[in-house]
């Protein structure tokens, strides 16, 4: 029974990082594409539908952790995948002014070949039950540059936004009401902005430590 199930999780967790691997490829394909014929202004049109798909099914990662298909840590999973979705739905989709910006570019690229990496990586993983020493290596080094490009785009972003967030009043909501409660999306924002400064440094961290250990183990066998 034992072995049953650890099939079912390896054939579940497969399809999974493959589809989602997929969905990265297209965003990628499609935002270097628009970049080439038509300037960075038209890649968030371009890439949306499945950007917003693609990042969503993120979700299913921390569900993951949470019932013990994958040994990543809720702890930094967790705030990961929930800036990205804030930053998906709660500034691109939710502000289009910010959406022709030039960090919605790099943003993307970030992002995509990013995840690209991992979810092949991990894709292979499951299927093959191993993966070549380069693809390691590429997996726990890509980072290092991505990451920082990742972040600073994402912040970026959400400051560019701030302006909009205050002008339109949107996701806002104002006493008096018969909950008796008031909430400033504006405020929302500026308090997520200050979770990148602990947040980032200790994610960049464990990264780190990740690929030192995944490098060495590496380096034994």
């Amino acid at each position: 029974m034992a072995g049953f199930l650890s099939l079912l999780r390896r054939i579940y967790l497969s399809v999974y990082n493959w589809t989602v691997f997929l969905g990265w490829s297209q965003v990628l394909y499609l935002a270097l594409k628009t970049l080439n014929e038509s300037g960075h202004e038209h890649v968030y049109n371009a890439v949306h539908k499945p950007l917003i798909l693609a990042q969503s099914a993120a979700v299913l990662e921390i569900l993951h952790g949470l019932v013990g298909l994958v040994r990543s840590p809720i702890t930094s999973t967790l705030p990961q995948i929930s800036s990205r979705l804030y930053v998906t739905w709660g500034i691109l989709w939710s502000f289009p002014q910010i959406q022709t910006h030039i960090l919605v570019s790099s943003l993307v690229i970030s992002w995509s070949v990013t995840e690209i990496i991992r979810y092949s990586f991990f894709g292979m993983k499951e299927a093959f039950g191993f993966t070549p020493s380069w693809f390691l290596w590429l997996r726990y080094s890509t980072f290092l540059l991505l990451y920082p490009t990742g972040i600073t785009s994402e912040v970026g972003l959400i400051l560019y936004a701030l302006p909009y967030i205050k002008e339109s009043d949107k996701y806002c909501i104002r006493m008096p009401n018969k909950w008796n409660f008031s909430f400033d999306y504006l405020y929302a924002a500026v308090l997520v902005l200050g979770f990148y400064v602990p947040g980032s440094p200790h994610l960049y961290g464990y990264m780190l430590r990740q690929r030192k250990k995944a490098l060495s183990k590496s380096k034994r066998e």
